[in-house]
């Protein structure tokens, strides 16, 4: 029988809040890390325990940012306040890696939107299990103003209003959009729908001004991803 050793007794440079207080954040492995978030045991185990069975169970950060709170409390010594908190600290991450993504002075090719879509997109929008519609609306020199999410659906489609698209346009006097949306399955062609759609917005853009510069779905990695400029549909 395995005998559980709190973490409270073990030499003071090995345990994970002193280690990091020693050493800082980069010294610690991730288990270290999210047993700092774990912060207590459970029943005969250590929060460096848990965080190594949470790592096992999910694969990696990506599986544990997928997985459910629920799934998340399947995990022996997970509850839903520390699984809350080990989603908002995941939240926090991506949403500073969107902060380190700089706006082009112009997207000029359709290139260079897929690069700044999957930057600016692909860590919130791979490992999502809902569909969900964004658009990046331009300036008339194609520099991108605003991000706007349009809408969110479920794990097969998203329901997209081209007037509210049409409104914020008008709203922040864009000359262009891109279009983003995400596929859970990681299968990134089109469907009939994600095609009507385009063409649908693409009309109802044109009879306000404003130009769609590309359509980009985004799959499971940086290299998947659809972009209707580059396939001619557009």
């Amino acid at each position: 029988m395995k005998t559980h050793k709190p973490i409270k007794t073990w030499r003071e440079e090995d345990r994970p809040r002193e280690k990091l207080l020693q050493r800082g954040p980069e010294a610690l492995s991730t288990t270290e890390l999210l047993a700092i978030l774990i912060r207590t045991g459970s029943e005969g185990k250590s929060a460096l325990e848990i965080a190594s069975e949470l790592l096992e169970k999910f694969s990696h950060l990506r599986g544990l940012d997928s997985a459910s709170l629920g799934d998340l409390c399947r995990i022996h010594g997970i509850g839903q306040a520390k699984a809350i908190e080990i989603k908002a600290c995941l939240e926090l991450g991506k949403r500073l890696m969107r902060e380190e993504v700089k706006k082009p002075p112009k997207i000029s090719s359709a290139q260079e939107a897929i690069n700044y879509v999957q930057q600016y997109y692909g860590p919130v929008l791979r490992d999502a299990r809902q569909e969900v519609f964004s658009i990046i609306l331009l300036d008339i020199r194609n520099k991108p103003l605003h991000h706007l999410e349009i809408s969110r659906g479920s794990a097969y489609a998203t329901v997209v209003d081209p007037r509210e698209v049409v409104r914020q346009i008008c709203l922040h006097q864009a000359s262009g959009v891109i279009l983003v949306h995400n596929h859970p399955s990681g299968e990134c062609t089109p469907s009939q729908d994600d095609q009507n759609l385009t063409k649908r917005l693409a009309s109802a853009c044109e009879m306000v001004g404003a130009r769609v510069i590309d359509h980009i779905i985004i799959g499971k990695n940086p290299s998947d991803y659809y972009s209707f400029a580059i396939e001619g549909h557009l």
